[in-house]
């Protein structure tokens, strides 16, 4: 596998260096793919998407060494590799988060692998939280931009590039082609595990996020700087606190993502299969 020279276009340390060449090490011994079209990250609720794939390679995380382990619900922990017609796609079920233990460097290998592998494009998606007051739940979003409000714990944030816009055009047109109402905003990105309280919201809005989630905004943030075309959709799956008087829980979210479930996936199909350029 041609990743094992890879440039990880930055400077990672040794550790994850070491890491990176393990990894793909492991997967070139189980005759993965050497080289893919697409790679798709996949949010809580949204592993499903797998299914719309010719299935070649299920490779859980636990045997892939030196690879994080993702612990959260809704979360299956595997890397799938399959077919949508005649592209190869390399999909991550499940993802790691800072709020389980891990280094903000650690929560971007999967777009580090994604890049090394020789992709020519990169779909995250993320279950969020409503912030927007005309958003409801079941919406797709089409993350324009992010909001950091705690970017100085964030170890990237000195060198990066943003250069989404363009092929949030793509991802917005794209859903309208296909009959597909889909908002454009904001994502706001905040540590976790925690829901956000009442005050954090009003004070979000006001800032201008759209939705309010617990990961991508350092993929989106790797994804740029290394120049992969990327688009991230956010599923609102949930009212952010305070936007109605029901509690917030995780059940929720993987009920909600899983109800626009195939509106999800034709947009994405749609996106991996559609060229960006």
């Amino acid at each position: 596998m041609s990743g094992l020279d890879v440039d990880l276009g930055r400077d990672f340390n040794d550790n994850l260096t070491k890491k990176m060449e393990e990894i793909l090490s492991y997967l070139q011994s189980q005759g993965c793919p050497e080289q893919i079209h697409a790679g798709v990250i996949l949010g809580s609720g949204l592993g499903e998407y797998t299914e719309a794939l010719r299935i070649t390679h299920t490779i859980p995380y636990s045997d892939i060494p030196s690879f994080p382990q993702s612990t959260v619900e809704g979360h299956s922990g595997a890397l799938i590799f399959g077919n949508l017609e005649d592209r190869t796609i390399m999909a991550f079920s499940g993802r790691f988060h800072f709020y389980e233990g891990y280094e903000i460097d650690e929560t971007v290998i999967p777009v580090q692998l994604i890049h090394a592998i020789g992709a020519k494009k990169l779909l995250i998606s993320n279950a969020a939280g409503g912030i927007n007051l005309s958003y409801n739940v079941g919406d797709l979003m089409v993350i324009d931009n992010i909001i950091r409000p705690h970017r100085r714990m964030m170890q990237q944030s000195s060198k990066w590039h943003w250069n989404m816009k363009s092929y949030s055009d793509i991802a917005f047109t794209s859903a309208i082609k296909l009959g597909l109402t889909v908002h454009r905003g904001n994502y706001l990105y905040v540590f976790g595990p925690n829901y956000e309280t009442k005050a954090e919201i009003h004070a979000y809005r006001i800032m201008g996020g759209d939705a309010v989630g617990m990961s991508t905004a350092a993929e989106l943030m790797e994804a740029t700087r290394l120049g992969l075309p990327v688009v991230g959709i956010s599923v609102i799956t949930n009212a952010a606190a305070g936007i109605t008087r029901e509690a917030l829980n995780h059940d929720e979210v993987k009920v909600a993502a899983s109800a626009r479930k195939e509106d999800f996936a034709l947009l994405v199909s749609r996106l991996i299969i559609e060229d960006w350029v």
